[in-house]
């Protein structure tokens, strides 16, 4: 929904649900703007291509047995997603994630080095980033986690790589390309 510079709806018409309809209505009857249609569900939900299209309990079904999934060695991020992917790993706390712009400098199974190339204020607080200050990343090897599964965390960029603060450097275990893989792709044929 457009907004003007203090904060109001612009146009004469905007579109609006009311009782789970779709309508359009002149902005000084809207009470509330929903900030993204999926707010109104949980991740594991959000993560369901189609939503909208899937019966409650299907829904619901999938959605828990989302929460169920086991860690894989190898998983595939999915062919079909709803782009909330993602966000979800970055959320989840087990990829990381470059703090400043700079060039990898050393890189193995346990550890990214990365060489700052300009100064700035780190995300993380007050810290200051000098230019060619050296950033360590520990990267997490096989541990085990409270449900008794393997935490892995596996290095995506390569020695001389140009990195942007906030990309992803390393994938964690359910994560791939620094998105949400929860399983692999299968191949499905529907015979007649």
């Amino acid at each position: 929904v457009p907004l003007d510079e203090n904060g109001y709806i612009k146009g004469p018409h905007v579109p609006v649900r009311y009782r789970q309809d779709w309508t359009t209505t002149g902005p000084e009857q809207v009470d509330y703007v929903a900030v993204s249609p999926v707010q109104i569900v949980s991740v594991a939900t959000s993560m369901i291509p189609f939503l909208e299209h899937d019966d409650a309990n299907r829904a619901l079904m999938g959605s828990n047995m989302q929460r169920q999934a086991v860690p894989l060695l190898r998983p595939e991020r999915p062919l079909v997603g709803t782009g909330l992917e993602a966000q979800a790993a970055r959320d989840s706390g087990m990829v990381i994630v470059s703090r400043t712009d700079g060039d990898v400098v050393y890189v193995d199974a346990t550890e990214i080095r990365v060489r700052a190339s300009g100064q700035l204020s780190a995300a993380s607080g007050s810290q200051v980033i000098e230019k060619g200050q050296e950033l360590k990343y520990k990267l997490s090897k096989y541990q085990r986690s409270n449900q008794d599964t393997c935490l892995n965390q596996k290095p995506l960029v390569r020695i001389g790589e140009k990195v942007v603060a906030g990309q992803v450097l390393a994938d964690g275990s359910s994560t791939e390309g620094g998105e949400l893989a929860l399983g692999q792709n299968i191949v499905v044929a529907y015979m007649p």
